[in-house]
């Protein structure tokens, strides 16, 4: 007999049970309602996938958070843009993306492409260059949105991978040389070359902080050995922490105020005093255009676009437009210019300001207090000075704002070529990552949804401050490993992020610049890749050149990558547009295994009765003159044989200019009494040639299935009309028959 603790089991047990049928079928979700909630699909959600998720996005923020910020700088913003990229854009892009373990944020490649962009437009780091960053975040979220809706994610494959490849080396080797000067402790400027700015790092080798490079190297080492010893740790974390707590103790940052009087050098005076006057004219002319502008806006509306008074005012700003421009390129200059200059200190006597001496020329009697100081931003007044290491300083406690990014269609007009390099960059980017784990996880991965989730977190991003964020591989494949059950593991790093916003950022001001500098260094060595381009070259010249020219091209062009990968992508189409104009064409013979094999590969002989060409590749505009001239030359070649078998196994699309060219061809042939056929035509080419009467032109008894069934009826004709030959290569083996 069963026990009373038995049978109350059993009906616990029975009772659960039930409930999870009842649960399971309440959970049937409409797909239509599943479409425009795609998070709906992680239902039910059991514990088990609560602490999973939990786990995976708490590891993934302990390498996102230092990460961010290092990605912003990157990008030319405040350390802080990156937490609030980390923060809404992370957990939308899950919520309405299709992969589980994918996660978005601040990547390498699409930060170096934003600074790329925005550095020519306005000054870096700058409120202009700020809401440059957000109008771009708004843009490749509408691109990507716009994709993804009208499922055109197809489109990225504009950006063949061997073109991708060139130009990711070519990334990663610029950023990580861009960070150089950050790990050295010396300036960098900012001009039309990259190159050229690099070269002016390098001949500041002398000029070394070794503090600043003791702390990137330790940094470095540290990332480099958790890697080896205990590849489960965030690395990132601990040698942002450990160099966070040396710089604070060892009063790594050194910062002081000085007005120009101060700075008794008389170049940098007349630097910094011009870099005031042409700021103050800076504004003065931008006023001018905002003026211009709304005097604009009034006149187009009382007498039209094209008025006399329109068009002169509209001649009018574009002047202006140019000084504006001018200005502010003197004024880069005169900002590289200070940051090269190096002083040293002088305490000054009782109640009297320090004193700033150009380097090695301190008077005499006067002593220095040992450090070398620089301005690093030129501005207007008071200078900041540093003479220690640069550190991430003040970041604002709390929530970025939410609202509505202010930006003009002049704005977007010049950010557009931009926005569509970053879109269909990061978007492969995103979606290679998806697809590689995907083939771990058997997930159903869906582009468009991926679009759709990538494009909403774009613009919730810029709602709230972010620059464009992408998918990352790196963190992904950490969410991945951590055991990320749902996309709902992205929802707790935002989270876990939204923490740090309101209560951690003091911790981060002593954050050394030069530790960021190593994170992202150790971030992107794994993106240089060169055994990549050596394989497309293996697999395809084409491929190769493509890979290679897009590689030299963007370190070329660089700082103006979206250049360089342009160049790329229009290489790979002319390069695969030359492949398809002259496809392979062979002229058929019968091999010693009774298959038709290529005559000349195989030094076959020859048939008397019928010359058998077969032509690889589609029948377009493109290539008909080469299709023709094929033809006729082969036709030339065997001038005995009285038919042609066109063998159309390979043809895969028929055009109009390939159907005129092919009616030509049987037209002049007959005229000259060979017979034409055809044989292995695929459906998509026959309905074009039914469409157009070609097929009736033809002759439906000279169009077969099989190359063989056609030589068959060939050699059936030529026999019955005298023409046969008992020697031909090409007559049918014994145990064919035609049919």
């Amino acid at each position: 007999m069963l026990s009373v603790a038995k049978i109350a089991g059993n009906v616990k047990f029975a009772s659960r049970t039930a409930r999870r049928r009842r649960c399971a079928t309440m959970m049937k979700i409409p797909p239509s309602l599943q479409r425009l909630l795609p998070f709906l699909r992680w239902l039910p959600y059991s514990g088990a996938n609560l602490r999973a998720d939990f786990l995976a996005g708490l590891t993934v923020a302990l390498v996102l958070v230092p990460q961010s910020m290092a990605y912003a700088q990157l990008a030319g913003l405040p350390a802080y843009y990156g937490l609030y990229a980390a923060f809404l854009p992370v957990m939308v892009a899950s919520l309405w993306g299709s992969s589980n373990q994918l996660n978005t944020g601040p990547v390498a490649v699409v930060s170096l492409l934003t600074a790329s962009t925005l550095a020519p437009l306005a000054a870096v780091g700058s409120e202009q260059f700020i809401a440059y960053a957000i109008a771009l975040t708004v843009l490749v979220g509408l691109l990507q949105l716009a994709l993804g809706l009208f499922k055109l994610g197809v489109v990225v494959n504009f950006l063949s991978h061997p073109v991708i490849v060139g130009f990711t080396n070519a990334a990663a080797i610029i950023i990580g040389l861009s960070q150089i000067n950050k790990l050295i402790g010396v300036p960098i400027g900012r001009s039309e070359h990259f190159i050229v700015d690099i070269w002016g790092v390098a001949r500041q080798i002398g000029d070394t902080h070794p503090p600043t490079l003791a702390m990137g190297l330790a940094a470095i080492a540290i990332i480099w050995g958790v890697r080896k010893v205990a590849p489960k740790l965030p690395g990132v974390l601990v040698a942002v922490a450990l160099t966070t707590v040396v710089s604070w103790q060892i009063g790594y940052e050194r910062t002081a105020k000085a007005s120009a009087e101060q700075i008794a050098d008389p170049d940098a005076q007349g630097q910094l005093a011009e870099f005031a006057r042409t700021a103050g004219r800076i504004a003065e002319i931008g006023a001018q255009i905002d003026a211009k502008n709304a005097e604009l806006k009034a006149v187009r509306r009382e007498k039209g676009d094209l008025s006399h008074e329109a068009v002169t005012i509209n001649y009018e700003i574009e002047l202006l437009k140019l000084q504006l421009k001018d200005r502010e390129d003197e004024n880069r200059r005169r900002n590289r210019a200070v940051r090269s200059m190096v002083f040293e200190r002088v305490a000054g006597a009782a109640g009297e300001p320090d004193r700033f001496y150009a380097s090695g020329r301190v008077p005499a009697e006067m002593r220095a207090d040992g450090y070398r100081w620089r301005i690093p931003k030129a501005g207007s007044g008071a200078q900041t000075l540093t003479g220690g290491g640069e550190v991430v300083g003040p970041v604002p406690a709390g929530l970025p704002s939410l609202g509505v990014p202010e930006f003009s269609l002049e704005m977007l007009g010049s950010l557009l070529s931009a926005a569509i390099v970053i879109t269909l960059v990061g978007f492969m980017e995103a979606i290679s990552i998806t697809k590689a784990m995907a083939a771990r996880t058997r997930q159903r991965i869906d582009p468009n949804q991926e679009l759709i989730g990538q494009g909403l977190a774009n613009l919730v991003g810029a709602a709230s401050g972010s620059y464009p964020v992408s998918g990352s591989f790196s963190r992904s494949a950490v969410n991945l490993n951590a055991g990320a059950a749902t996309g709902m593991s992205a929802v707790f790093t935002g989270v876990f992020v939204l923490l740090t916003l309101l209560f951690l950022t003091p911790l981060l001001h002593h954050l050394p610049q030069a530790v960021l500098a190593a994170v992202i260094i150790m971030a992107v060595v794994g993106l240089v890749n060169f055994a990549a381009i050596r394989h497309a070259w293996h697999a395809s010249r084409h491929d190769g050149i493509a890979a290679a020219a897009t590689f030299v091209v963007t370190l070329a062009v660089a700082p103006h990558l979206d250049t360089g990968i342009l160049v790329g992508a229009g290489l790979a189409i002319v390069l695969y547009l030359l492949r398809t104009m002259k496809p392979r064409v062979a002229i058929l013979g019968r091999h010693a295994d009774g298959t038709l094999r290529d005559a000349r590969v195989h030094h076959l002989p020859a048939s008397q009765v019928v010359t058998a060409v077969r032509f690889d590749g589609r029948l377009y505009f493109a290539n008909v003159s080469y299709f023709e001239d094929a033809i006729l030359e082969a036709v030339a070649a065997n001038p005995q044989a009285p038919y042609l078998l066109v063998v159309g196994d390979g043809i895969n699309e028929l055009d109009a200019s390939g159907e005129e060219v092919m009616r030509h061809l049987v037209e002049r042939l007959r005229g000259n009494g060979i017979t034409v056929a055809f044989s292995g035509l695929k459906k998509q080419v026959l309905d074009v040639m039914h469409a157009t009467g070609l097929f009736d032109y033809i002759g439906r008894q000279q169009v077969f299935a099989t190359a063989d069934m056609a030589l068959a009826a060939i050699h059936a004709w030529a026999a019955e009309r005298g023409q046969g030959s008992e020697d031909s290569p090409l007559r049918p083996l014994p145990q064919q028959r035609f049919a």
